[in-house]
């Protein structure tokens, strides 16, 4: 395993945006371990902190964006490139603008500022994706496929194809990721457009500040105003692109994956893969090891016996914000007698109990000294999804919402293998509990 690393010193530069020309200046600085990489838009009213991580990302054309509530940051993936490429786990990326600086188009200047700020090492292990099954997903003739390795490493085979009768044509490239090779054949491949793109894009009234010498415009004969830096730069930069946006998985990945014809957009649908499957794996762990509450701690606080009981265990409890428990659905359960004999399915309203007691323990964590206990008061925004059959393992989940001095409010969810079959926002009253 290595160790988490971060840069020694602060460090800045300044630029025009790609898409935007906004004039913005970025600054470098140290990060604590296990923080990741995070930007930090300085110029808004309160400064908006945006990890760069899949749940913010927002929708954009040709590029990765990122975004929280109002405040986005543009085109992020040639910079989170270069932090991958130099195995820097933990940085804060200070903005006073929207976008981040094209400069050449590249990650080379992104590399060359974090190589003179100094890497420093950190105590804890560096958290890892490792692809342990194969995946594979398309989008029209474009694809993606990654499968394990049995080292630690990143190896991507990218090939691009714009057809015989382009200047691009055909371009194949394999690469295996480290620093060295990193900053020798892929941080200086420049994002490249096709001319009659480039016209597209200023007539929407994008990137009217460029001229040929900013970006790699490619027009008959080949680049207009400027010259390749390798012979096939175009698929070495669609490697940095994918990269980068491998970035958003919040851990470094390993593996092997092939990219044929493919852009951000499956790149990102890769990084959502790869996370739903760390999250079920994280899930199942959880299922077999030791519960937070077993059957015997879950009557301790709730009230209920049988046939009302319905949270047999507590398997994941973050203090009193949220928990985590499981209801097995057998065929002996009574209701399955009346409902329906030939059909059997579980009531919606019992998984809505089932709900709001795993809600009533979260309430309990923040109750315990107050001499109160939650009453289910309301229910709101309530969605059946899927039947629970018997068979079924019900996952409940419960966050808290906020808790008041008379009130409190959850907002749970019931899942069937990762299915959602039922959610609703629960609202609790609060009561003196019954001093017998």
């Amino acid at each position: 395993m290595s160790q988490q690393q971060t840069i020694q010193r602060e460090v800045e530069l300044t630029g025009r945006g790609l898409f935007t020309g906004f004039p913005v200046t970025v600054r470098f600085k140290p990060a604590d371990p296990g923080s990741g990489i995070a930007f930090l838009r300085t110029d808004q009213p309160d400064s908006v902190r945006i990890a760069a991580r899949l749940e913010n990302l927002t929708k954009r054309a040709r590029r990765t964006s990122l975004r929280n509530g109002t405040a986005a940051i543009e085109t992020v993936e040639h910079c989170l490139a270069a932090t991958r490429g130099l195995g820097i786990d933990n940085l804060l990326i200070e903005m006073d603008n929207a976008e981040l600086p094209a400069l050449d188009g590249s990650s080379q200047p992104y590399v060359e500022l974090l190589q003179a700020a100094g890497i420093a090492e950190q105590d804890p292990e560096r958290q890892y994706i490792r692809i342990n099954q194969p995946i594979r997903m398309s989008e029209g003739d474009a694809e993606l496929v990654a499968w394990p390795v049995e080292s630690d490493r990143l190896e991507i085979i990218y090939e691009l194809d714009y057809g015989a009768d382009t200047p691009i044509g055909h371009q194949i490239y394999r690469f295996v990721l480290d620093p060295e090779g990193f900053l020798e054949q892929i941080a200086g491949a420049r994002t490249f457009i096709l001319e009659e793109e480039a016209e597209q894009l200023r007539a929407a009234g994008l990137g009217t500040h460029l001229t040929y010498e900013d970006i790699l415009v490619i027009g008959p004969d080949g680049p207009i105003d400027n010259s390749y830096r390798y012979d096939n730069e175009c698929v070495r930069h669609k490697i940095l692109d994918l990269v980068g946006d491998l970035v958003l998985t919040g851990s470094f990945v390993c593996g092997k994956i092939y990219a044929r014809k493919s852009g951000h957009h499956l790149n990102h649908e890769l990084v959502r893969r790869l996370l739903e499957i760390r999250t079920r794996e994280q899930f199942e762990q959880r299922l077999v090891g030791r519960p937070e509450l077993d059957i015997h701690g879950v009557r301790r606080i709730l009230p209920h016996r049988y046939p009302m009981l319905l949270v047999d265990r507590v398997i994941e409890m973050d203090g009193d914000r949220r928990a985590v428990g499981i209801k097995n659905v057998t065929i002996n359960e009574p209701f399955f007698q009346g409902h329906y004999p030939r059909q059997p399915i579980m009531p919606g309203v019992l998984i809505i109990e089932a709900m709001a007691q795993l809600g009533g323990i979260l309430m309990s964590q923040k109750l315990e000294h107050t001499g109160k206990v939650a009453v289910l008061l309301s229910l709101d925004k309530v969605k059946f999804r899927r039947p629970v059959i018997p068979g079924d393992q019900l996952v409940l989940e419960a966050l808290a919402v906020r808790v008041k001095a008379r009130s409190g409010q959850t907002q749970c969810r019931a899942t069937v293998g990762g299915e959602l079959a039922a959610e609703a926002m629960i609202r609790f009253m609060l009561v003196d509990a019954d001093p017998a």
